[in-house]
This record gives structure tokens, C-alpha cells and sequence, in this order.
């Protein structure tokens, strides 16, 4: 049980941000503003989305992409933070569960996941 002021407050804070639909195992690009100094620019973090967890303005989801030298990077991104420019889903992943943490493990081909057809 909530309480209704924090409740109210809340749907407040999201009522001005337009967040796509997206799940675990969709392929999303995230455009993040980075403060630099007195110099703020927009980078793109594009990769897997793992895992969506929270409710509310807690809301978190988990990016993962392969760096450099095959090296999985994963960035935690609060779903409606005043630094995430966009989001853009490019691809929608067919799996059967929430989170794909599994993912961690797996290498090369083995880490692919299908793409989700629509009839």
C-alpha cells in the first residue's frame, strides 16, 4: 500500500514523458545528454534490453551491448531520468522470460536472440 500524496506526486513527474513500449529481449537504442564541463551532448547507447524492474518513476531497465574485444558492457537506466533524450526501439526479440540474465554466459552465435514476426 502507497501513499496517495507519493502516489499523486508521481503521476506528476510522468505525465510529461512519452516512453515507448518495450520489453525484455527488444533491441533498443537509448539517446543519454552527458554534461561535460559547461558542454552537454546527446550519445547513443544501442543493445539488448535484459531486464525492466520497478514501478512508478522507479522504473529501471538494463542495457546490454558488446564492447570492445567481445566484452558485454551493461548500463542500468532509470526509465524516465531527465538524461535520457529518446528511446528507440529497433527490433522486437522473441523470448519466453523477464529477465535474460542467462545472456551472460553465453558468447558469439549461442547470445543471439530470433526476432519477433507479426502476421
Amino acid at each position: 500500500m502507497r501513499n496517495k500524496y507519493i502516489e499523486s506526486f508521481e503521476q506528476a513527474q510522468l505525465e510529461g514523458k512519452a516512453v515507448p513500449e518495450f520489453r525484455a529481449g527488444d533491441t533498443v537504442r537509448v539517446a543519454v545528454r552527458i554534461k561535460e564541463g559547461n558542454k552537454e551532448r546527446v550519445q547513443n547507447y544501442e543493445g539488448l534490453c535484459i531486464a525492466i524492474r520497478g514501478q512508478g518513476t522507479g522504473r529501471t531497465f538494463i542495457v546490454r551491448k558488446m564492447g570492445a574485444n567481445s566484452v558485454g558492457v551493461e548500463r542500468i537506466f532509470p526509465l524516465y531520468s531527465e538524461s535520457i533524450e529518446s528511446i528507440e526501439v529497433l527490433r522486437k526479440g522473441r523470448v519466453r522470460r523477464a529477465k535474460l540474465f542467462y545472456l551472460r554466459e553465453l558468447k558469439g552465435k549461442a547470445a543471439r536472440i530470433k526476432e519477433l514476426r507479426r502476421k
